[in-house]
């Protein structure tokens, strides 16, 4: 299903405005990610919209970019935006989502198929894909801020696109990875122990 630009620009909205009530001390807090804070994931989404424009540009122009020059690259740039005082931070997010609205707004249908690389010799997806894999983004990270937004604030058809992807991919796993993710699915459910009954 192809992404609306209007919604993707309306959820950017929603987690500029909630980015923006974020104190300094609130950007160091723990985040839904592992190993990262607030201001990771903020980072994070920051050099996702930089990276998804290096796409559009790949696509449009035939530039040749990739998302990110490796994944270590990525990881080393995300750490180093983390580390912007508050006020760089949100106007970099702030920037880099506006940039890559200008790039996709360029996208026509004659760029569909075209393919784009994730990194060098990397994971390839079609160019229509750019503007669903930003809201993902930018949904599933704004939950992910733990600020006051979750996924009972998310449009329905959406949250039943997700939960559709989450299960497929779950269910493309071997025996191990399907186990896993249906113990995640408990543990979000129900985050208390199981109990058993006597039947």
């Amino acid at each position: 299903m192809p992404t609306s630009p209007d919604v993707l620009a309306e959820h950017t909205r929603r987690l500029l405005k909630t980015a923006a009530t974020l104190t300094e001390t609130d950007l160091l807090a723990p985040s839904l990610c592992v190993g990262w804070s607030r201001a990771h994931v903020l980072s994070h989404l920051a050099r996702n919209a930089e990276g998804l424009t290096r796409l559009a540009r790949a696509a449009v122009d035939g530039t040749g970019e990739t998302m990110y020059a490796g994944e270590a690259e990525r990881s080393a740039d995300i750490e180093s935006w983390a580390l912007l005082p508050r006020s760089g931070l949100l106007d970099t997010l702030a920037a880099t989502a506006a940039g890559l609205a200008d790039a996709l707004a360029r996208l026509r249908p004659e760029h569909d198929e075209i393919q784009v690389e994730r990194t060098p010799g990397g994971r390839l997806f079609a160019a229509r894909a750019l503007p669903g894999l930003r809201l993902r983004e930018v949904v599933y990270h704004h939950v992910d801020l733990l600020a006051g937004f979750g996924f009972d604030d998310v449009e329905p058809d959406l949250v039943e696109r997700y939960l559709r992807s989450e299960t497929d991919a779950a269910l493309a796993q071997d025996h191990e990875g399907r186990a896993q993710a249906l113990l995640r699915l408990a543990r979000a459910a129900d985050p208390a122990p199981p109990t058993v009954s006597a039947g």
